[in-house]
């Protein structure tokens, strides 16, 4: 993982509030990355789902709507208060069984251990430092049931001349400024996971219009794990 500068937790909120409703432009490269971790996270067994980064609601509304059971809850955080307003208003039809609260952007999660058996993120570790994204893994794996699953997706290294042409474009501008690409960098989400703590059940590059995507469904291992 790269060692480049991140924004910090004020900076970030302040630009994501900001940005507020236009985040869902970004779907032109986003949604079949994020497609292919719903194939791949079994969620139609899923009971208790928990997202970190809800931006607008988007996916959890994706998820509600078509792929979570009826009995399923849903929590969420974002740093943003203009994004949890926004996912709120989304959401409302589940207003019974979904929450979305205002995080003070710290990686700590306020849930008891074993919580859910669903833990998602997407497009949000690309925004953060190598600490904090260790530190959201710790609290994944604390937070998920035995039998839990990791699912993540990011923006990832080019692979192809187009792939790297764009996201070199992308990390030049990142170097001027972080907040010149929403805060984004590309990051490889595989050599974050710790082995000994995590098993790699699915993972796939996606790449949409040159913007690459890394997918990553991961169980817990170790004591207490599958």
């Amino acid at each position: 993982m790269t060692a480049e500068a991140t924004l910090s937790h004020a900076a970030a909120r302040a630009l994501y509030d900001r940005i507020g409703r236009w985040q869902d432009t970004q779907r032109f490269y986003e949604d079949e990355a994020t497609g292919d971790l719903i194939v791949h996270a079994d969620l139609h067994r899923a009971q208790s789902v928990f997202e970190f980064g809800v931006g607008t609601g988007r996916l959890a509304e994706r998820l509600l709507h078509d792929h979570l059971p009826g009995t399923a809850r849903y929590f969420g955080i974002d740093i943003s208060a203009t994004m949890v307003t926004l996912a709120k208003g989304r959401l409302a039809p589940w207003e019974d069984r979904a929450t979305v609260e205002q995080s003070d952007g710290s990686p700590h999660i306020h849930a008891p251990d074993g919580t859910f058996d669903r833990f998602v993120s997407t497009y949000v570790f690309d925004l953060l430092s190598s600490e904090d994204i260790a530190a959201v893994l710790a609290e994944a794996r604390r937070v998920l049931l035995p039998e839990g699953l990791l699912c993540l997706v990011s923006a990832t290294h080019g692979r192809t001349p187009g792939q790297r042409l764009v996201m070199g474009l992308a990390g030049r501008l990142h170097a001027l400024s972080p907040k010149l690409v929403g805060g984004c960098r590309a990051i490889d989400l595989s050599s974050a996971l710790d082995r000994e703590s995590w098993r790699v059940i699915h993972r796939a590059v996606i790449s949409k219009w040159a913007i690459p995507s890394e997918v990553l469904v991961a169980s817990r291992v170790g004591e207490g794990s599958r």
